[in-house]
């Protein structure tokens, strides 16, 4: 008998990534919800590193980082496959994900700012949206480098889930027709497939828990703005 355990925490896309893959794949886990104001003894335990989630535990051996976690969950249960057979497309779908996973925070950053500084993040966000847009194959395929469903995909599954919270949020849109046509039909293949639409969090709860959120790091950019002036 397999024991799988994962740490994870509601709203994070990090944690996201790993459930969708478990889901996807059908192996069972365990979910174990930290609150990272207090975190638990056993999630320090498990990730001493980093200290954050989300926190793969397989057999008692525990893997930290989402991207790496996927990557372990693709060789450990290797039945459906996330990533492509073909070692090029392999690699190219691997190299997506690496660059999507790498510009995340870049693309948040306009959640925690406002005025001209937020300005200038929406404008990085929309950057790295052409990118993908135009570089990824979006626009040839149902999905980044193929028509089923992989771990680039997971990567960027955030902004069909978590960026809409923010979004409401802020009262901006990124991702609409007209600006990315391609991404656009994406987020709508993506939503479609039901290990992903049975686990996303209830969008009214996520657009709360990021109102506080962006509450927070207004008051967090305000304070460090007073700093200098003094």
């Amino acid at each position: 008998m397999e024991d799988v355990k994962v740490f994870g925490l509601w709203s994070s896309p990090f944690t996201q990534r790993v459930v969708w893959a478990l889901k996807l794949k059908g192996v069972t886990y365990e979910y174990i919800a930290e609150d990272l104001a207090n975190k638990s003894n056993l999630l320090l335990e498990y990730n001493p590193i980093y200290k954050k989630v989300p926190v793969l535990v397989h057999n008692g051996k525990p893997i930290a980082e989402s991207m790496v976690i996927l990557e372990y969950i693709e060789e450990t249960w290797p039945e459906i496959s996330l990533l492509p057979q073909n070692p090029h497309q392999r690699s190219n779908v691997l190299f997506w994900s690496k660059f999507i996973d790498e510009k995340t925070m870049h693309m948040i950053k306009f959640f925690r700012y406002d005025g001209e500084q937020q300005e200038r993040a929406m404008e990085e966000t929309r950057e790295i949206l052409r990118v993908i847009e135009k570089e990824s194959g979006v626009g040839e395929k149902k999905f980044i480098g193929g028509n089923t469903i992989g771990l680039a995909d997971l990567a960027l599954g955030w902004v069909a889930h978590t960026l809409v919270a923010m979004e409401d949020v802020v009262g901006v849109k990124f991702i609409t027709a007209d600006a990315f046509p391609h991404l656009h039909s994406w987020v709508g293949n993506f939503l479609e497939i039901p290990s992903i639409q049975e686990n996303l969090p209830p969008h009214e709860l996520a657009v709360e828990y990021f109102r506080e959120k962006r509450k927070m790091f207004l008051a967090m950019a305000t304070q460090g703005h007073h700093h200098h002036h003094h």
